[in-house]
């Protein structure tokens, strides 16, 4: 199959900002190829929460990205662009895609695919991408995080939670998770984390501070609002922290000067926005850091699949997401196009 001769790619739309049943399949058509891309056959479709926020209307796609949702695929490479040379018609990929991820085809840049781990499925593999960027990007690179270091990770069951305490602990990293229920806690610990209090917990800063000696080197905050002081009080002096989801909130009433008597650095971002190459060098960091530790046996960064999809559940599926009845990551399968 190439682009040339296939003339249908079904796609999940949606008319107008709504809730999940807002969603329904459709034939769209099939991307046209930069010089620089690839065309993917796509078997799964990572689903995450840009993708429910998008649907409800607050993340737009960047220009030139593709409406349809879906950041995150595993698949077959079915046409390359000219100047493609590291990819070849038929390899077997995960990328991370600036759109269209919910379509049997989408294209993407070569730069931002990566080989199937050894040891994956193409489900898990599907995984990956949006949640190991993300981590990569904004905990490695742009919150410095290094061995020997204390984490610490609100919301630490979800996806992106899930692959930050299985990374940081690949490289050395404490980590302290907080979630909202013992049993997502116990998830947490089984993840690898040292130490997950739930956040519901009166006494929650006091465990935080009492697990860390004192503090914590750097916050992944993926709450910010009013769980914003709690962090500034939770870092230890020349901490870090890094936002890079609302889920709490998008303004806080900040205790500026808890900030600055112990000088931490706060910063934050999101990734779809990045460029090009910024996004290809995160990926050239993965492939030479993270994937050499995928050796078949790597169980603590497999991904867990919490429930896989048929394209056509694609409503329940956000409806699980946005519920948050969930620990780990959500796939949905493309059917094969033969």
């Amino acid at each position: 199959m190439s682009s040339a001769n296939q003339t249908q790619n079904l796609q999940a739309r949606f008319d107008s900002p709504g809730g999940p049943e807002s969603l329904y399949l459709t034939d769209g058509v099939v991307p046209s190829l930069l010089d620089e891309q690839v065309l993917i056959e796509v078997a799964y479709a990572g689903v995450n929460g840009p993708d429910i926020a998008q649907r409800k209307g607050l993340y737009p796609p960047p220009r030139g990205a593709s409406d349809v949702l879906g950041l995150e695929v595993s698949g077959r490479v079915v046409a390359i662009g000219k100047q493609v040379t590291q990819w070849q018609v038929g390899d077997r990929v995960c990328a991370l895609v600036p759109g269209g991820g919910y379509s049997q085809l989408v294209a993407t840049y070569a730069s931002h695919c990566l080989p199937i781990p050894v040891g994956l499925t193409l489900a898990q593999a599907a995984a990956l991408p949006e949640t190991f960027f993300t981590v990569w990007g904004h905990l490695f690179i742009r919150g410095a995080i290094k061995a020997g270091e204390t984490l610490l990770i609100h919301g630490g069951s979800g996806g992106i939670g899930s692959a930050a305490i299985a990374l940081a602990k690949q490289f050395g990293v404490t980590v302290i998770t907080t979630s909202g229920s013992a049993d997502k806690c116990e998830y947490c610990r089984s993840l690898g984390a040292d130490f997950a209090f739930n956040y519901h917990d009166d006494d929650l800063l006091s465990q935080i501070l009492s697990a860390s000696d004192g503090g914590v080197d750097v916050v992944l905050d993926m709450a910010a609002g009013d769980l914003i002081n709690l962090n500034l009080k939770a870092l230890a002096e020349e901490g870090r922290m890094v936002t890079i989801a609302l889920q709490r909130g998008v303004t806080a009433n900040v205790d500026v000067f808890r900030l600055m008597s112990k000088r931490i650095t706060w910063t934050g971002a999101t990734l779809r926005p990045q460029s090009v190459q910024a996004k290809a060098g995160i990926a050239q960091a993965l492939l030479d850091k993270v994937w050499p530790l995928f050796t078949g046996n790597a169980t603590s960064l497999t991904p867990h699949i919490f429930a896989e999809f048929n394209f056509d559940d694609v409503v329940e599926a956000h409806k699980l997401l946005e519920s948050g009845e969930h620990r780990g990551k959500l796939v949905l399968k493309l059917p094969s196009m033969g």
